[in-house]
């Protein structure tokens, strides 16, 4: 099997700028105004300038949405050619034979998934105890069974990458000083052919004239109320008036869908129909193969929470081992585990790892938004043969019952 790396990253960017046309072409046609340039408070209400060319708008009010940058950490210089961040490992300029990925998240996760199948040696590079820390620890265990342990994927874990000095590719390698977390003493130094940094993103607040407009930030993060509300600060902040934040910028959750949500919250609110967006019902996927998807908080969360707030966890699994369709597409790998109030019935949170996880977690997610109890799911009829009869058969396991 071959590939046309050129192909493949032409592909990215036209599909990235044909979906950001289509978003500029709705606008418009929506009558919205569309301005090219970077917009700063300039400390009176009601008012922003654009920084470009001066020009100082007016409006009632002003939603704050500037996004996200990727995080580069002390001692690790970008050059986007042979160390990269996530933007940069977009552009594919090449396929190392050995590419060190800095972090275990989502990104890093997914573009190992990307460089192996293309043919590169991986080894990541985690400043925590594990691998994959934010994920559920079970689901994480699979996922490093079915996503790492299988493929040419090595890792070090509770070590930082102290100093990481760009290469010329074919000519020098990507050297890479590694130091224990804890003690800050060098355990090891890699010298690899490409490295990627996938440490997080921090939020694109800097020079926005938040401070002229009285807010502070805590680590570029704008803090803001459950109606999106931007408040002067984050303990015991007062409200802004008709100043709002979506998206990465207030650090809720950083996922497009989400901000897209706290979007709509925000215009709701602006009309004067009080909203709050639910962000235990907000489901995210990582796009590996097979995808790993969430909705509400991992098992170990669960726990601490039922344990403070005085309720019984229950839990729940379907297997796609025993799903006909997964089976037919040669995709028995994976699980879909069901946390839920033992004393209410309401889903708590659902984890999959299996082909099209991110899929079949919508149906969760409207579970949880919408307080259905496994009682009730346990009898909605699921079609057959489909992948999602995998959570009829751990709703059904919930209440006592057999799918099968």
């Amino acid at each position: 099997v071959k590939f046309d790396r050129e192909g493949v990253a032409n592909h990215a960017k036209q599909l990235a700028n044909r979906v950001k046309g289509n978003l500029e072409g709705s606008l418009v046609a929506l009558g919205v105004d569309i301005v090219d340039g970077r917009g700063v408070l300039t400390g009176k209400p009601n008012e922003v300038k654009d920084e470009s060319s001066g020009k100082v708008y007016t409006a009632k009010d002003i939603i704050l949405a500037p996004g996200s940058i990727p995080f580069v950490p002390p001692g690790v210089t970008v050059d986007e050619k042979t160390v990269y961040t996530s933007d940069g490992a977009l552009e594919l300029q090449s396929v190392p034979e050995w590419v060190a990925i800095i972090g275990s998240g989502y990104i890093g996760l997914e573009f190992s998934d990307v460089y192996t199948a293309l043919g590169s040696e991986v080894t990541f590079i985690e400043a925590l105890p594990n691998i994959m820390p934010t994920f559920d620890r079970e689901i994480a265990k699979q996922a490093e069974r079915l996503l790492i342990r299988e493929r040419p994927i090595d890792y070090r874990t509770g070590v930082f990458a102290s100093e990481v000095t760009p290469g010329i590719p074919g000519e020098k390698p990507v050297t890479i000083k590694m130091i224990d977390a804890q003690t800050k003493e060098h355990v090891e130094t890699l010298e690899v052919d490409a490295a990627m940094v996938a440490t997080g993103r921090v939020p694109a607040t800097n020079g926005m004239g938040l401070e002229d407009a009285g807010i502070e930030t805590q680590r570029g993060f704008i803090a803001v109320d459950g109606k999106m509300r931007v408040l002067s600060k984050h303990e015991d902040g007062d409200v802004i008036p008709n100043v709002w934040c979506i998206g990465d910028a207030n650090g809720k959750m950083m996922l497009a869908h989400a901000a897209s949500a706290q979007g709509i919250s925000a215009i709701e609110n602006i009309c004067g129909r009080t909203h709050e967006v639910n962000h235990d019902a907000i489901p995210a996927a990582c796009f590996t193969h097979p995808e790993i998807a969430m909705v509400g908080p991992t098992e170990e969360q669960a726990i601490e929470r039922a344990e403070k707030e005085g309720w019984t966890l229950g839990k729940s699994q379907g297997s796609f081992r025993a799903n006909s369709k997964a089976l037919a597409e040669l995709e028995g790998n994976g699980m879909a585990k069901v946390l839920y109030n033992k004393e209410t019935g309401k889903v708590v949170a659902v984890h999959i790892i299996g082909i099209h996880a991110a899929d079949l977690i919508q149906e969760c997610s409207n579970a949880v938004a919408a307080g259905t109890t496994v009682q009730e799911l346990s009898m909605m009829v699921h079609t057959h043969p489909t992948l999602c009869e995998v959570l009829d058969e751990a709703f059904k396991g919930a209440v006592g019952m057999s799918a099968h």
